[in-house]
């Protein structure tokens, strides 16, 4: 996690977007027919059902994390996605405002997610306060990344380091979907928008075309 292996850190993370950190960015919806859970993971602000007035609206919520949680948040948030040439730090493009809203949210689904992030949290910091005698966010960078490598890991972490492990795990998937969701880091993945090629569409480019194997159905 040392500051010299951030650029290399980035691009790997990138990767992971496509997985369970894509799908953690948008909260689950139900299929119309799945009336027995509707009022669990249905709200009115979305608009691919038709909003259930019989139920309550439940956003705005609350905010969950303290300040404390915060702080911590956006100190892991930063060592995981900072700064760089090219890209914002995950707290410039609002990573830890996207977590704490994702952990409020008064879903079913999101309240694994709340105990796990919160209970993370404090596992943090009861560790940084072990190892340091600080909050995490009080630390260095290479205090805070002697941590983390601990923890960044779940299959190689020691027994001693699981929970905070899982913990990591949720927390990192949760950073990429919250950062690579923001307009401002769509150019880093690539994403141009909806744009003018500027005449007829070119097609597929011919290094992708093979690159796929899909030369044969051209």
């Amino acid at each position: 996690m040392s500051e010299s292996s951030a650029i290399s850190r980035r691009h790997a993370l990138k990767g992971l977007l496509t997985g369970a950190a894509g799908a953690a960015a948008v909260p689950a919806i139900a299929a119309p027919n799945q009336t027995e859970r509707a009022p669990a993971v249905r709200a009115s602000r979305y608009v691919f059902n038709d909003p259930d007035f019989t139920q309550p609206v439940k956003f705005p919520w609350e905010k969950l994390l303290s300040v404390e949680e915060l702080a911590t948040t956006t100190a892991l948030a930063d060592l995981i996605l900072p700064k760089d040439e090219t890209s914002p730090a995950a707290s410039a493009v609002g990573v830890p405002e996207f977590i704490n809203e994702w952990v409020s949210a008064d879903y079913e689904l999101h309240h694994e997610d709340r105990e796990v992030i919160r209970g993370g949290l404090g596992w943090l910091s009861t560790e940084s306060f072990k190892r340091f005698e600080k909050r995490f966010e009080e630390l260095s960078i290479e205090q805070q990344s002697q941590i983390a490598d601990d923890i960044c890991d779940s299959a190689k972490a020691l027994p001693q380091f699981k929970v905070g492990a899982a913990f990591f795990k949720r927390f990192r998937q949760l950073c990429l979907g919250g950062y690579y969701t923001h307009s401002t880091t769509w150019k880093s993945l690539g994403y141009v928008g909806n744009i003018s090629v500027g005449g007829p569409y070119p097609g597929v480019p011919q290094a992708v075309i093979e690159k796929l194997g899909l030369q044969e159905f051209v």
